[in-house]
């Protein structure tokens, strides 16, 4: 934190002028080979605006297609969407938090850094009970996942089926899902079935015959009657728009190219897709509550420093890493509040 000595009103007086720390950017259009972590320095907050000091920050799939070749972004790109840490400066008109407070804030831009400006309407507060891991990889999954929850009209005694079901996204519709009530049938690879099956689903693996093998599952529970697909492959689409009566009542977090011609939903803020904005924004308060009473399990696989976002977008874009992955800091280090990093 940089500081000067300024004159007001005839009295000398300390006024902080930046903030500094480190930021994990996109240096170049590429793969996770082109991330650096830089210097920066940011302001004092402006009018509405609080700076957090951050302890970890979710890992994203929108993080490392934002600077894909071919996303359209300038370089350097600044990353991360969602973040968790402590507020340490606000600005004029902020007044529901002060330094001090545990917060986590969601959408916000260049959240892989030591310190992010964000506008005090992202913020929530973070329960003592909630870890700051988990709540960094809650929001940005948790909302989408309750967006097609609710698009999706799921409701008690009703079969849905979810693909993806090991994903961030997927992990969370499942929940969401037995929370209202409804029959889940999820799909994913055996090695995360018992996980599936404590959440309370029905799991089933993903691959030829998946119609078939849903079709057994939900067998006794109903026909299935709705579907999110978190995956975005052809067969997820295919055997949802086979098996739902309603087309409306199938929803894509991914594959949104596909949706108009098969008539289903696309959720997002892709082209042509349904924001979802009401029902996003209100989530922040529902999911942290959710999480910390530990009625929604927030499933951390990987913990990274910084200086190892690379090999965490790795992981992701393999597809394999199931829950959440996040970036820890200094600051979470410090405390030993967070899983062991890799």
């Amino acid at each position: 934190m940089t500081r000067r000595l300024v004159v007001r009103d005839g009295r000398v007086r300390l006024s902080v002028v930046t903030f500094s720390g480190r930021a994990v950017v996109a240096a170049s259009l590429g793969g996770p080979e082109v991330l650096r972590v830089v210097a920066r320095q940011i302001p004092a907050p402006g009018p509405g605006e609080v700076v957090v000091e951050v302890a970890a920050a979710g890992v994203n799939p929108w993080d490392w297609k934002s600077y894909a070749p071919g996303s359209g972004a300038r370089p350097p790109v600044p990353l991360g969407l969602e973040v968790a840490g402590v507020v340490r400066a606000v600005g004029s008109g902020v007044r529901w938090f002060s330094p001090g407070d545990e917060v986590v804030a969601w959408p916000v831009r260049g959240g892989y850094a030591d310190l992010v400006t964000v506008r005090q309407e992202v913020l929530v507060r973070r329960p003592a009970s909630l870890a700051v891991t988990a709540a960094a990889g809650l929001l940005s999954a948790g909302a989408a996942a309750l967006h097609a929850v609710v698009a999706t009209e799921v409701d008690a005694d009703e079969v849905v089926l979810v693909h993806g079901a090991s994903g961030g996204v997927g992990r969370m519709a499942v929940q969401l899902a037995v929370l209202r009530g409804a029959h889940v049938v999820a799909t994913a690879s055996p090695a995360w079935h018992s996980c599936l099956a404590r959440l309370g689903a029905v799991p089933v693996a993903h691959g030829p015959g998946l119609r078939e093998r849903v079709e057994a599952a939900a067998a006794g529970l109903g026909k299935v009657v709705a579907a999110i697909d978190a995956v975005g492959t052809p067969e997820a689409l295919d055997v949802s728009v086979g098996l739902v009566p309603d087309r409306r009542r199938v929803a894509t977090l991914v594959a949104l190219d596909r949706a108009p011609g098969l008539g289903v939903r696309a959720l997002g803020h892709g082209p042509g897709a349904e924001p979802g904005t009401d029902v996003r924004e209100a989530a922040r308060s529902q999911l942290t509550a959710l999480a910390a009473d530990g009625t929604l399990d927030v499933l951390v696989t990987g913990a990274y420093a910084l200086e190892d976002a690379a090999r965490a977008h790795e992981r992701s874009r393999a597809g394999h890493a199931g829950g959440k992955l996040v970036l820890v800091t200094d600051a979470a280090q410090a405390t030993g509040d967070h899983e062991p990093v890799h």
